[in-house]
């Protein structure tokens, strides 16, 4: 579980965040206008940027934990793979996901690779164990990546956007991944797309004017409720992911 308190975020005088509490205690899905700060919240979550306030994990500052042990708490799927070594292989770069149980000076173990090769198969990646990163599509390094967070066998899993600039094929399969994890792992899904907001299910956090407000699902798909948020009229939310 995560809390976080009084929780600030700036970009030098620009406010993205300010004074936010909330626990999250369950599977979310966090919405908001674009440069809202959605990503900046994710990555405060996970002590990836400087923050104002206390981020708590388990009731622990997240300040206090190694960052191996904290690895094992939480695990964060960015929108795209940026920096990578090209020639790696999928399976060589999903193994990295395990670094957090990895000994200093002492290689990955049996039972590590074991676990990759669970969740290769899991996502239907086994075929593509010894493909090289570099010629990896856009939807198979998505999956790469949620493979890495996989193996960290973490609680929680943050996902940031994971469907940005997918065809409709890979946007689907990711979303039916999302929605199948939400049985063994605690979820906060950070999007712009509502539609996938939707067929995921989750509650929603929704940023707005540098605050956070809760919503049941069934609350915030209304069309009332997203024009209200949006400042646009909606009209029958149509559902592509279903």
């Amino acid at each position: 579980m995560i809390e976080i308190k009084e929780l600030g975020i700036r970009y030098g005088s620009k406010g993205v965040l300010d004074g936010v509490t909330h626990t999250f205690a369950k599977n979310y899905t966090l919405l908001g206008s674009n440069g809202s700060g959605k990503s900046s919240l994710a990555k405060a979550l996970c002590d990836l940027i400087e923050y104002e306030g206390e981020v708590l994990v388990q009731g622990r500052n997240i300040k206090e934990y190694g960052r191996k042990e904290l690895a094992k708490q939480i695990a964060y799927v960015p929108t795209r793979l940026d920096i990578f070594e090209a020639d790696i292989t999928l399976f060589e770069f999903v193994l990295f996901g395990r670094y957090a149980y990895k000994e200093s000076f002492v290689g990955f173990d049996v039972e590590d690779e074991e676990i990759v090769r669970e969740k290769l198969r899991f996502l239907g990646l086994e075929h593509l164990k010894d493909h090289k990163m570099g010629e990896l599509s856009s939807g198979e390094t998505n999956l790469a990546l949620i493979a890495s967070a996989l193996v960290s066998e973490a609680g929680v899993i943050i996902f940031d956007e994971p469907t940005a600039n997918l065809d409709p094929k890979n946007g689907k399969k990711i979303a039916d991944v999302i929605k199948n994890l939400q049985q063994k792992h605690q979820i906060l899904l950070i999007t712009h797309d509502i539609e996938l907001a939707h067929f995921i299910g989750f509650d929603v956090l929704f940023i707005k004017e540098r605050k956070l407000f809760e919503f049941s699902s069934e609350e915030f798909f209304h069309d009332s409720t997203l024009s209200s948020l949006y400042g646009a009229e909606f009209h029958d939310l149509r559902v592509f992911y279903a």
